[in-house]
């Protein structure tokens, strides 16, 4: 026993001197990279476009204000639904995970020791694990739940927090490219002007979300770049074919 409480104050120990560096904010970046993302490219597309159907720095910048505001809450309100679907999808599974112990205890043990069983663990080694779960259901259904499921319990605040942070950051990223035609009332000098500080900010943007996701950020840059370029020089070309 004296030997046991040693090795837990050992281990205890160790872990206060490690601290482990990995990246936990994933869900809030993944929405800052949704919704910048779309903010830099659409309105910059739709900027580009008018600007090659010859409309006024004023219309577009009208125009634009408008695609903004309308793609902020569609964006915010698709984050939403998304992240509630998820919330809802893991009560139903909770629900049917709870209704499989009582009625099925026999086979969700079975589950549990294949599921260890595929880690190389040996039946005498996963058995007394086995055997402690079931006298603990919630730490039964919670491993359940992780490791046959996949499945992580979602934060209930996840659906509005990820409506806020999606709209805001399309908000974000739809005024860079609209900025210029806010001081440059000739919109084929904006357009210049709106090009050059777009492609910069989508290079920034890239090489930060090459950063914070674990990729080589000058890549990331430079592809995050290129498909804005792409997306505005088609729909600058489309409204000039249609102009004639």
């Amino acid at each position: 026993m004296a030997q046991n409480g040693s090795n837990r104050e050992s281990e205890k120990s160790l872990l206060n001197r490690h601290t482990e560096k990995h990246f936990t904010a994933g869900e809030i970046v993944r929405d800052i990279i949704i919704g910048v993302s779309d903010g830099l490219t659409v309105p910059f597309a739709l900027a580009a476009g008018l600007s090659g159907a010859n409309a006024s720095s004023s219309i577009i910048l009208t125009a634009g204000i408008a695609e903004v505001a309308a793609g902020a809450i569609s964006m915010g309100l698709g984050g939403y639904l998304a992240a509630k679907s998820e919330s809802d999808h893991y009560t139903r599974e909770l629900k049917r995970e709870q209704e499989e112990i009582i009625t099925v205890p026999d086979t969700e043990a079975a589950e549990v020791a294949e599921i260890l069983a595929e880690y190389g663990i040996e039946p005498h080694e996963y058995s007394p694990v086995v055997s402690a779960l079931r006298k603990n259901p919630q730490a039964w259904l919670d491993f359940m739940m992780k490791f046959e499921l996949g499945l992580d319990k979602p934060d209930p605040r996840r659906a509005l927090q990820s409506a806020f942070t999606i709209a805001i950051a399309y908000i974000v990223g739809g005024v860079v490219p609209l900025v210029p035609y806010m001081f440059i009332p000739i919109a084929r000098k904006a357009v210049v002007a709106s090009v050059i500080l777009t492609l910069l900010a989508l290079l920034i943007f890239g090489f930060a979300k090459g950063y914070f996701t674990g990729n080589k950020p000058i890549r990331s840059a430079l592809q995050t770049a290129l498909i804005g370029a792409i997306a505005s020089a088609a729909a600058f070309g489309m409204a000039k074919a249609v102009q004639g």
